[in-house]
């Protein structure tokens, strides 16, 4: 006869089995703040010039000895490096995705997770009391590293690859249109596309002064004259014109109000007027997640950030997994018409969802 008592006591092979899982997920923890080192101190570069002794690449990278050598030890026994003979080598496959100009370095992704943990005792109060953390509780650090994410694939895919997904879009902007980003952060979009379509103009929306500050910045260091940057709550977008085309991207499911924030995108355009929002790539059921690799990562993020800053003033809290359908639906309930979502090329976190205001 079986008891209660028995079900409950676990199979031993299972917790040994969890507790190995469990110590490598902390044990990934550490080595991402090892990576974060590593990009912050040049190490990786360094190491990609070649194989080296510890001494020879703390001489390449202008840092102390001793601490290069302990790091890799972290590098090496984590499967990043490699060591033989006394010298360390980073293998090309992995320079490759730590290191360059490119979207494929994913070294500074690496920064996000000591930063957000700066907040966890916040955190854990707000789960305790509710509200949230307000967008000023990550200043000011939070702008510079989002800016070193969204930089790189911005480079890359904005206009040979994302755009295309929206048939006539990159004639339009070629022809000259009036073009909007709602929560353009630190603005490197509207830089590039003011570059890229110099008969169309361009104006970036934001809360975040330091962010509007750098955007400012890189336009006048391009000399650019298409392109402006405004201070204004996205929940109150309201252009003195209508606008041809407007871009939210990775920056509507943090709002306060999201779905004031679509309808004010959707009244801000002509008729006819394309949407294109870039977002987290996400299932809105939790179920439909489980088995996806960036699922994680995207709850993680949306409970340390995106999730909080919302709920700090009372807002809708969607989160970054609020996911596809959800999105779809309140694109259709702003008032816009059909929909088309693309997984966004060469950026598998995120989806390219298209849309017009219907004429």
């Amino acid at each position: 006869m079986t008891t209660s008592a028995d079900t409950d006591v676990p199979d031993r092979r299972a917790v040994r089995e969890f507790a190995r899982h469990l110590f490598g997920v902390y044990t990934a923890g550490g080595l991402t703040m090892m990576i974060d080192l590593g990009h912050r101190t040049g190490l990786f570069e360094a190491a990609a010039r070649g194989p080296a002794t510890s001494a020879e690449l703390a001489e390449r990278a202008g840092l102390q000895e001793r601490y290069v050598r302990e790091w890799l030890g972290a590098m090496v026994t984590g499967g990043i490096m490699t060591y033989d003979d006394g010298r360390y080598a980073l293998p090309a496959a992995h320079a490759a995705a730590l290191t360059g100009p490119g979207s494929k370095n994913m070294a500074p992704m690496a920064a996000m997770v000591p930063l957000l943990g700066r907040n966890l005792d916040a955190i854990a109060e707000v789960f305790r009391d509710g509200g949230g953390l307000p967008y000023s509780a990550f200043a000011p650090d939070f702008t510079g590293v989002m800016d070193q994410l969204n930089r790189r694939p911005l480079d890359e895919l904005l206009v040979d690859a994302w755009l295309p997904l929206v048939p006539g879009l990159t004639e339009r902007l070629t022809a000259g249109a009036r073009v909007a980003d709602v929560g353009c952060g630190t603005g490197h979009a509207m830089v590039l596309l003011a570059k890229a379509f110099p008969a169309s103009t361009f104006t970036g929306y934001d809360i975040a002064e330091d962010a509007l500050d750098h955007a400012r910045a890189e336009a006048a260091a391009e000399g650019l004259t298409n392109v402006r940057f405004e201070r204004a709550d996205a929940a109150a977008f309201r252009p003195t014109e209508s606008v041809d085309v407007a871009f939210a991207i990775d920056a509507v499911h943090d709002q306060v109000d999201p779905a004031a924030v679509l309808r004010g995108i959707h009244d801000a355009l002509v008729p006819g007027g394309r949407f294109v929002m870039v977002d987290m790539a996400a299932e809105t059921d939790l179920a439909d997640n489980v088995g996806n690799p960036f699922a994680p990562w995207i709850y993680t993020i949306s409970t340390l950030h995106c999730m909080t800053v919302s709920l700090a003033e009372g807002g809708a809290g969607l989160g970054a997994a609020w996911g596809r359908e959800l999105a779809v639906r309140m694109l259709g309930e702003a008032g816009f018409g059909e929909v088309t979502v693309t997984p966004a090329p060469g950026q598998a976190l995120n989806l390219v969802y298209a849309t017009e205001r219907p004429g």
